[in-house]
């Protein structure tokens, strides 16, 4: 199915729009405004946006597939997405003017948390359990890959569906034994529902043979082929973000806080440290900066794809993933 031709000259007739113009940058994010999104609020604040050239407004999020559609419509030009997910839109909407232009978790958080006094310490401990999984989840989506890998009897699984509000209390109830999620949410949300730290098992997918990426920046493609420089531009100030959250969390939390002042400072300084140490500051991105990716382990993420997704077009990395965006001035070195 091609993607809807009014929508993308809609699209179209938006982003074609003077280059002055375009410096409203709107900014969609994947999920609420926690730990893991300071770094965005902190570049804001320290003016990195600004200094290249523009005005960000940044929105929350319902999942780490939410901004894909945002962004292919052109209601967005640029937001955070899971790129698995973005794959299969692609496959789904051949044509469709999105795609990512920086990898931002190299090592993706997709997860399954379950509670040791449950029964789940294994990925074989789910069989004959019950397994909370929204439908929307990026974590979900992988789940056939990771009980591939795994020799998981699906079949013996119980699968029930749930929403995201409700995914960490019915755990924490012990309503299910496990869900599907990412590991510095759930594990933080079930903290902070009183679950013992010692009593959660945290199952990383990547742990268990999953060679998937995570979330990437995404662009729509053409609002980025006029606005070239707006783009590398936003790129190098979210990465001085990440370099400034992972030298002095504190700041960045402080940014955040300023846009949820309900939030839990001590508990998204925490949740932000787990990103940064299990997700974004890897080994190929303290070696490479931060943004680019492995075209062998791509192609080995696609092969883990097919194996469970058919894909109705050829798969093709290029549609994925776009490098030619990402600065060239050094920005993207964290350490």
């Amino acid at each position: 199915m091609s993607f809807h031709k009014a929508i993308l000259a809609a699209a179209v007739a938006v982003l074609a729009a003077p280059a002055f113009a375009q410096t409203e940058m709107p900014f969609a994010l994947d999920w609420k405004f926690e730990g893991p999104s300071a770094p965005y609020f902190h570049a804001l604040d320290a003016g990195y946006f600004a200094d290249a050239g523009m005005t960000v407004t940044i929105s929350e999020g319902s999942g780490s597939l939410d901004a894909i559609p945002k962004v292919a419509t052109g209601a967005f030009p640029i937001g955070f997405a899971d790129i698995n997910s973005l794959m299969r839109f692609l496959d789904q909407n051949p044509g469709a003017p999105v795609t990512a232009v920086m990898m931002v978790y190299d090592k993706p958080p997709f997860a399954v948390v379950g509670r040791k006094s449950l029964g789940v310490t294994t990925p074989a401990d789910l069989e004959g359990k019950t397994l909370g999984a929204p439908p929307p989840d990026g974590a979900w989506a992988q789940f056939p890959i990771f009980a591939a890998e795994t020799g998981l009897d699906v079949a013996a699984i119980t699968v029930e569906p749930v929403g995201f509000p409700t995914r960490e209390p019915m755990l924490a109830e012990g309503n299910v034994a496990a869900i599907t999620g990412f590991s510095f949410s759930s594990t933080l949300n079930l903290k902070r529902l009183g679950v013992p730290a010692d009593d959660i098992s945290v199952l990383l997918m990547a742990d268990y043979g999953v060679d998937l990426y995570g979330n990437a920046i995404i662009v729509n493609t053409d609002f980025a082929a006029a606005n070239a420089e707006l783009v590398t531009g936003f790129l190098s100030a979210v990465a001085m973000g990440w370099k400034d959250a992972i030298a002095t969390p504190d700041a960045a939390i402080s940014a955040l806080m300023k846009r949820n002042p309900a939030a839990d400072a001590a508990l998204e300084t925490e949740r932000l440290q787990m990103a940064i140490d299990a997700n974004v500051l890897t080994d190929f991105v303290i070696a490479n900066g931060i943004g680019s990716i492995d075209p062998d382990r791509m192609a080995s993420a696609i092969e883990q794809t097919k194996s469970v997704y058919e894909f109705q077009n050829q798969p093709d990395a290029a549609l994925y993933f776009d490098p030619s965006y990402l600065p060239t001035d050094g920005s993207l070195m964290l350490k």
